[in-house]
């Protein structure tokens, strides 16, 4: 079971836990994980969360993607095996991108789906 991030997402996230860490002050850095997961809701049923967080759950599965700790607890991965995140940038605006496999239907945005 695993969830992909693409080079140019990984490259996104880096730059956001750079500018992150930055805000924290003096000291050594507190490592960030990029916790990618589901929450209820949304116009189709389920939203995708990415967050940056320091805090790593013992159950949490994790893999190291072009340089991020990227984590998912067990429930978020039952819906997101096999999801690749992506970043994109277009004239219409740019943000992460979610291909989910197990995804029988996504809102127009891109920010729900169902399963």
């Amino acid at each position: 079971m695993s969830i992909t991030l693409t080079e140019k997402a990984a490259h996104k996230v880096g730059e956001c836990i750079q500018e992150q860490s930055g805000k924290s002050g003096g000291g050594e850095p507190t490592p960030l994980y990029l916790r990618v997961g589901v929450k209820g809701g949304g116009c189709s049923g389920f939203s995708y969360s990415l967050d940056l967080t320091e805090t790593k759950q013992e159950n949490d599965e994790s893999w190291n993607l072009h340089g991020v700790e990227v984590i998912c607890d067990p429930k978020s991965l039952l819906y997101l095996n096999g999801t690749t995140v992506d970043y994109k940038e277009s004239i219409m605006g740019s943000g992460f991108v979610f291909t989910n496999p197990n995804a029988t239907s996504s809102c127009g945005c891109g920010s729900s789906f169902s399963a």
